[in-house]
């Protein structure tokens, strides 16, 4: 015998309900997460245009995969799924170069848009913020100097807060491996940024 219609309905709501709310959460992870995700990657990469794109395929394809996971495992698996698509673009580039080069063309340098050089009307002046302004390029500097794998296991330690377990997993490499880098990225970091500590 069928079920009663009223049943069938409700049971329709609670699960159109439930299906509402978990992609609102997943919503909610995906802003929380993405202007750190956007400069996590435009420090990987020195483009702005580059890193939007990293970050939205990224998005794009922790929502295929893992949209059904957990909510507590979301984090992970999306700085997992960050850093595969980091190294993929490092991969895009590495070849591009190789073809140009080989061709005999030089890879044209990409123009800076001139209204990112505008100052900002709301900042208080350059007297007030010149050292906190010095310091923070000399950390941006440095932290762009460091080996992909450095920076990685550093932005995601110490920026993002994972442990050492969840870096070696989003990092697909060992816990060793992971301690190792993070630890010469500190040593570096500290030699070049003495002078402003």
């Amino acid at each position: 015998m069928p079920a009663p219609i009223a049943t069938t309905a409700s049971s329709f709501a609670s699960l159109m309900t439930a299906e509402n709310s978990a992609v609102d959460s997943l919503e909610q992870f995906l802003r929380s997460v993405e202007r750190r995700a956007l400069r996590h990657v435009e420090l990987s990469c020195r483009d702005h245009e580059d890193a939007l794109d990293v970050v939205q395929e990224t998005m794009l394809a922790f929502v295929k995969r893992y949209r059904d996971k957990p909510a507590d495992q979301w984090p992970l698996l999306f700085w997992r799924v960050l850093d595969s698509k980091l190294v993929d673009l490092y991969r895009k580039r590495s070849l591009r170069g190789r073809w140009f080069g080989w061709l005999g063309m030089a890879e044209e340098d990409s123009t800076t848009d001139p209204l990112q050089q505008v100052a900002d009307p709301i900042e208080p002046g350059p007297l007030s913020r010149l050292s906190d302004q010095q310091a923070t390029e000399a950390l941006l500097q440095a932290l762009r100097q460091l080996p992909l794998r450095q920076r990685q296991a550093f932005l995601l330690r110490v920026w993002e807060g994972l442990d050492v377990q969840q870096t070696a997993s989003a990092m697909a490499v060992s816990e060793g491996s992971v301690k190792t880098h993070l630890f010469r990225a500190l040593q570096v970091l500290r030699g070049r940024l003495e002078k402003h500590l």
